[in-house]
């Protein structure tokens, strides 16, 4: 198949969605995706995306994709980056049917986090590790796995789980977040570590995974250096020449309830499925590279 018979369609042409999309469409694919008919806060994304080459379609849970069939009859790949929400995967509720309807699709990724896994008190995880999702939103997605992987046995979709850890790169990084002054604290908790992965480095895995479609195959996407974010923000101070932000520790700390959440979890998320079996090289193995890359 050629190149220009490839066609990508995106749930979701949100951070990481959209990095992807762009590389494909450098390679000569078709894109096409869809964004939130709400997204006020980013007005003119659209005409943005469509200045691009981009397809943009409206959706969320409220409104479903117009003439679904018509817009995925052609689609060869399926990114989905839509998060659950209470009432489940709104993708697969509004647009299962069509998607299990696609003739041509050689590829579906689904864009879930290491935070199914729930906490592992510092302990290694690993692809086919049982699930313990500590939160709401963890339970959720790993709900959302079942349904997406439910469609390879009951449909052949060729359908691949993404695990992502912390997502940063540019524009969403510890640098931006400290020259913003957005960041007034470092976070004391010793030995508790969170793993991470560069935007692009994640396109590097998305396409490896194009290349080596393997139906119903989990993937976690993480750098190779777990680390406490005091060290990772200390780390982006000194790169910065700033002082770091005065250290507190977790006890004291003043935190939204969604980042409290973030702490539930504590583990080191193996990497080596994607290195060993998708031969991915990272651009950004650990996450000093990628802070000096992004300076």
């Amino acid at each position: 198949m050629s190149h220009h018979s490839k066609h990508l369609f995106c749930f979701g042409l949100g951070f990481s969605a959209l990095v992807f999309a762009r590389r494909m469409m450098a390679l000569g694919w078709k894109v096409s995706g869809t964004i939130r008919p709400d997204s006020d806060k980013d007005q003119g994304k659209k005409e943005r995306l469509e200045s691009e080459g981009i397809v943009v379609h409206n959706f969320d849970r409220s409104v479903p994709l117009a003439e679904a069939s018509t817009v995925l009859c052609d689609v060869t790949h399926i990114l989905s980056s839509v998060p659950p929400g209470k009432e489940g995967d709104c993708v697969l509720q509004l647009h299962a049917t069509e998607i299990t309807a696609c003739e041509k699709l050689e590829w579906v990724g689904y864009l879930s986090t290491t935070g199914v896994y729930g906490n592992r008190d510092g302990g290694v995880v690993f692809e086919d590790d049982p699930l313990s999702p500590s939160s709401p939103r963890s339970k959720q997605r790993a709900q959302a796995e079942k349904e997406w992987l439910a469609l390879v046995d009951a449909h052949d979709i060729p359908v691949h789980i993404f695990r992502l850890a912390g997502i940063y790169g540019p524009g969403r990084n510890p640098l931006d977040s400290l020259k913003s002054g957005r960041v007034k604290q470092r976070i004391d908790k010793p030995g508790h570590i969170f793993s991470r992965i560069h935007v692009e480095d994640i396109a590097n895995v998305l396409e490896a995974s194009v290349n080596h479609p393997r139906a119903g195959r989990i993937y976690n996407v993480c750098d190779n250096a777990p680390e406490e974010p005091s060290k990772v923000t200390t780390y982006a101070s000194q790169l910065l020449g700033i002082d770091p932000p005065p250290l507190v520790s977790f006890d004291d700390a003043e935190m939204s309830p969604m980042a409290k959440t973030f702490w539930l979890d504590n583990k080191r998320v193996d990497n080596s499925r994607i290195i060993n079996e998708l031969g991915v090289k990272l651009d950004y193995p650990d996450y000093q590279s990628g802070l000096k890359s992004l300076l």
